[in-house]
Order: structure tokens, then C-alpha cells, then sequence
């Protein structure tokens, strides 16, 4: 079985929640993209990393069922756990900060794929969804504080791969605060914590807490 990491990005506060992320830190071993695509749906996590360069940070992102150009769980756990300056994706270069117990990313909105958001009147509603049916990739949220820029999400991939519901999410998170142009601080599934802020010429900072599982 070849080597990987598994990491939880965008805990809480005491730890806990979090998406996992599998990381394949020598992608030299698989450097065949369908091998790596069935690696990734045998692993099963919403997404996995291989790393084909550590020391300038260039990645390959797959789901369990297709390669991406950019993801931003992957680039925020990945950039945490190889301590680098920046991420080499297909979509562009991620710029990386560490801040304390935050690790943070930097990309451009445009570089992740169409998300239906979908806004509801309270948090409640939004706790209370049930599993849409496939082919929708929806991103459910709604202000838990308005003036505070808190918001309560759920993020649904409408994808065939066993994979009903994202625990956390930063690139719908980057299209969200991009569309309202403001900083969040989001709580997602059961209890992850995102926090983001736009910036200038349509780039989008998302940040959270990394833990490493195994």
C-alpha cells in the first residue's frame, strides 16, 4: 500500500470536525493520472493530494471519482503539512501564510468550478436539510449574524461517489465571500470552522486550523 498522510482541515475550535484529506507526499511513486484516480476512489476522501514537488509545493488534486484544477481543503491542509511559501496547481499558484493556529491560502474565485448557492432564512433551515438528490453541486447557507459576517453552511456535491456531504469546503466558501465581498467566519457540517476574506482583483483568502490524524 503506498504511504500517505491523513489530515483533518478546518477543525474547531477544541480540535474536533474537520475534512479529511488524503496526502501522498512522494508522488513519484504514482505518477500515473488513472492510477492516482483509483488510488483516490479506494481511499474514499473527498479529496486526495499527491505531491510531486515538496519543496516548491506543486500538487495534483483528485475526488474519488475526477481530477482537479484546484480544491481548498487539499491546498490548506497540504500547505500546512509540507510548510511552504506557496502550492503549483494546475489552476495557477496558491499563495500560503501561516498565522498561528491558522493556516491560510490565497487564490482567485474564477478558478473554482460553477457551485449553486443557496441561500435560506435562518441557520435552522439550513441544520434541517436533508441529502438533495444528485447532479446539483449546492452550497446551503444562511446568516447566523449578519453583522458579525457569521454564517452557518452545509455544502452538498450532488456527485455519484459516495460522498454525500462535504464537511468543510473552501472553494464554495471562496465563492460565497467573493459574492458578498466580505470576510466570513463560517461553521460547516457538524462543526468545522472556516474563516476567509476577500482581496484585491478577485482573490480570496481562506483559512482554518489543520490537525494531522495519522
Amino acid at each position: 500500500m503506498t504511504d500517505y498522510d491523513v489530515l483533518r482541515v478546518f477543525c474547531g475550535a477544541n480540535g474536533g470536525y474537520g475534512n479529511e484529506l488524503g496526502v501522498v507526499r512522494e508522488g513519484s511513486v504514482m505518477p500515473d493520472p488513472q492510477e492516482r484516480q483509483t488510488f483516490a476512489g479506494k481511499l474514499g476522501f473527498s479529496e486526495t493530494v499527491f505531491v510531486d514537488d515538496p519543496e516548491r509545493g506543486v500538487v495534483d488534486i483528485y475526488t474519488p471519482t475526477l481530477r482537479l484544477p484546484f480544491a481548498g481543503h487539499p491546498c490548506v491542509g497540504t500547505a500546512w503539512l509540507l510548510d511552504v511559501p506557496e502550492l503549483v496547481t494546475p489552476a495557477g499558484v496558491v499563495g500560503v501564510r501561516l498565522d498561528g493556529e491558522f493556516s491560510w491560502i490565497e487564490a482567485l474565485a474564477q478558478w473554482v468550478p460553477p457551485r449553486t448557492l443557496r441561500q435560506y432564512a435562518t441557520a435552522a433551515e439550513v441544520d434541517d436539510l436533508p441529502v438533495p438528490p444528485k447532479g446539483e453541486w449546492i452550497y446551503a447557507w444562511a446568516w447566523e449574524d449578519e453583522a458579525a459576517g457569521r454564517v452557518r453552511a452545509r455544502a452538498f456535491p450532488g456527485r455519484d461517489d459516495g460522498i454525500d456531504e462535504d464537511e468543510a469546503t473552501g472553494a464554495a466558501a471562496m465563492l460565497l465571500t467573493d459574492r458578498l465581498g466580505r470576510a466570513l467566519n463560517i461553521t460547516q457540517g457538524a462543526g468545522s470552522q472556516l474563516l476567509t476574506a476577500p482581496q484585491p482583483g478577485g482573490w480570496v483568502e481562506v483559512g482554518g486550523r489543520v490537525v494531522l490524524e495519522r
